[in-house]
């Protein structure tokens, strides 16, 4: 009875566990985002290379074991061939397989050969990106411009839908220019990924790695520090705005302007009090270290020591001053002199040696700073 149902439910089966996958299909969108780059273009097509192979060898392996399964099953009194070793096929299997795999693999290899060419290519840039990544947050300069912005993950009752996806300050880019990308790191390990727009290349502290991007359509573009950095890792989104050519000119000049009067700012020599500085401090105290410090100043310990009641932020200012300009060697600490302004490091000292309940009353000014550097 059992060997008479077998095969009008097999049969059954089939064809409605096909139907039923059919909405594995209806979404097509799990791979890699749109290339809109010549490298990443090269990229996505290597990709699907390896994937259309990977595809057809599954595909023709998976017809032959079910073949073999139905063929010669058991109870067709098949018996193992004990000497398929000594025949045609066994003897000759041993060489035809890999040379099989190997035609396969140099097939895909050509193809990685000019794409790997092509992601090393030095063809001179017409703009410069030095990408830093710390703890949480990227650094981008334009070299040739002197313009400096630090890039942090947008909170979430900002961001909404697109929490983890949007960033406080994104980085401009223009299309149809060649834009180079220096990565470093500040600490630990990261790495800078927009797979629409550019490959990875991990950051390294004291190292510089390069890359390169030609952007052929305006848009923005997400992507995701791709090295496990730390307890905020998850934290460190990417978002790329590109523009056209005479659109970013106009940003980039109303960027000189703010940078030089930040600059103006810091260097003025003014006397800031202390509801100025707290004011300010709090602002960059939240953008910058309630990541690690959190808000209320509790800290992550043991990692992040809490600054609420702490010695180094109610004690000796000199102290202060040099943790946070010069960071703290062997821990996870880091340097925040070359940053952040003097002006900038001088109200978040500030904030810190005032805010929860520490109310020292200690006022730092940017010139102190500037003499503890």
């Amino acid at each position: 009875m059992l060997n008479r149902l077998r095969k009008p439910c097999i049969a059954f089966a089939v064809p409605s566990l096909l139907l039923a996958s059919g909405t594995a299909f209806a979404e097509y969108k799990f791979n890699l985002p749109e290339p809109v780059s010549p490298v990443t273009k090269e990229v996505f097509d290597l990709h699907m290379l390896t994937a259309t192979v990977a595809l057809i060898i599954m595909v023709l392996v998976t017809l032959v074991i079910t073949y073999s399964i139905f063929k010669f099953r058991k109870s067709k009194d098949y018996q193992a061939d004990q000497e398929f070793h000594n025949g045609w096929f066994g003897t000759w299997s041993w060489l035809f397989v890999p040379a099989i795999v190997l035609g396969i693999d140099l097939t895909i290899a050509g193809s990685a050969s000019s794409t790997f060419d092509l992601i090393e290519d030095k063809t001179p840039a017409d703009l410069t990106v030095k990408v830093t990544g710390s703890q949480w947050k990227w650094t981008y300069e334009y070299m040739e411009d002197d313009v400096k912005i630090v890039s942090s993950l947008l909170p979430k009752e900002e961001a909404g839908d697109r929490y983890l996806r949007m960033v406080d300050n994104p980085l401009y880019l223009p299309t149809d220019r060649r834009v180079r990308f220096l990565h470093t790191a500040t600490d630990v390990l990261h790495a800078w990924w927009v797979p629409a727009i550019a490959v990875k290349k991990d950051s390294i502290p004291g190292y510089i790695n390069e890359t390169w991007t030609i952007i052929e359509k305006e848009g923005n573009y997400h992507g995701q520090c791709a090295e496990n950095c730390g307890t905020g890792h998850a934290f460190m989104p990417i978002q790329v705005n590109a523009i056209s050519g005479d659109k970013f000119d106009k940003w980039m000049s109303e960027q000189k302007a703010i940078t030089l009067a930040k600059a103006a700012e810091a260097a003025s020599g003014k006397v800031l009090t202390l509801d100025e500085l707290m004011a300010k401090g709090e602002e960059l105290y939240n953008k910058n270290c309630s990541a690690c410090h959190k808000a209320d100043g509790s800290g992550l310990p043991p990692v992040f020591p809490p600054l609420k009641g702490s010695v180094i932020a109610i004690g000796d200012i000199s102290e202060h001053l040099d943790v946070v300009i010069n960071g703290s060697s062997g821990t996870a600490m880091a340097a925040w002199g070359k940053q952040l302004d003097d002006l900038e490091l001088a109200a978040i000292i500030t904030y810190e040696r005032n805010a929860w309940d520490n109310n020292t009353g200690d006022a730092v000014q940017p010139s102190d700073v500037k003499a503890a550097r």
